[in-house]
């Protein structure tokens, strides 16, 4: 009987029924280290779709109800003269031709005006909110999207880029600077320095919105107060897993930024999404 080919080696059945996406992380001088199991939810397909409306409904809550006042352009003494006068009905001035109050008038109030009781909120299912987050979760692992955003990627990094947890003991903006040269992404950070113009005079910058920035790495640690020598450097964004939002890993609702975790962040993030922790 011929010999038969060695039978391979059994897959655990852990990793035959979760396809955790691995990804190495790397110490504060930019060395690669072990691999760490990323969680499940990094895992799900990228939906642009839910990723949009889940921003949109975010920029939405927090949108200000504002309108015209109730009295606005109602402020005159006005008379109608009645029909068979010759004239049109618009409302004019007391002993005067000059037309007041009415919409078609200079002056007058507005026809439709914004009003305060609208409703602007825009709701989206709880279900799809969760599948939006895991889903820009996801979005982070792909170099073709956050190249198609803009990010200044170099080549064979591996994303999300997973840092050893002293990168949240960093607390001078030149301390992050070395530390971004070590990954080459400080490229990305002068790519958004040099993105920030001045806008068009306009009623945004009357109200103070005067600069635009473009958005560069973000920054995700375990807790609140972590790394905040990232805090001044020009579109770089430092938030705490715990309130990490879709908007944060999607700004403007386009999936694929350039994303930044700490190993702790990743494990409280494996809690936030109810996943238990997973060896190796």
């Amino acid at each position: 009987m011929p010999n038969a080919p060695a039978p391979e080696p059994a897959t655990p059945a852990h990793d035959a029924a979760t396809p955790h996406h691995r990804v190495h992380f790397l110490s504060v001088d930019g060395k690669q280290q072990a691999t760490v199991r990323l969680p499940l939810a990094f895992s799900t397909p990228v939906r642009p779709d839910l990723i949009q409306r889940a921003v949109v409904a975010a920029q939405t809550h927090r949108r200000q109800a504002y309108g015209t006042s109730p009295t606005g352009g109602m402020r005159h003494s006005v008379q109608w003269s009645g029909k068979g006068k010759g004239v049109a009905r618009t409302p004019r001035l007391m002993d005067s031709m000059r037309g007041a109050q009415s919409p078609n008038t200079v002056g007058g109030r507005a026809a439709h005006p914004p009003r305060t009781d609208r409703i602007w909120a825009k709701k989206i299912n709880r279900k799809e909110r969760r599948l939006a987050f895991a889903s820009a979760l996801a979005a982070t692992r792909e170099t073709r999207l956050a190249e198609a955003r803009g990010h200044d990627v170099p080549s064979g990094l591996a994303l999300p880029v997973i840092v050893d947890n002293p990168l949240e003991e960093i607390r001078t903006a030149g301390a992050a600077r070395e530390f971004l040269e070590k990954l080459h992404l400080w490229a990305d950070v002068e790519r958004s320095r040099s993105g920030v113009h001045l806008k068009a005079s306009g009623r945004a910058r009357r109200r103070g919105r005067v600069r635009r920035t473009p958005r560069s790495v973000l920054v995700v640690t375990s807790s609140a107060g972590r790394a905040r020598g990232f805090a001044n450097l020009s579109g770089v964004d430092v938030v705490p897993v715990l309130r990490l939002a879709t908007e944060d890993l999607a700004p403007g609702g386009v999936p694929g930024r350039l994303t930044l975790f700490s190993r702790a962040a990743v494990e409280s993030l494996r809690s936030r999404l109810g996943e238990e922790a997973v060896a190796g």
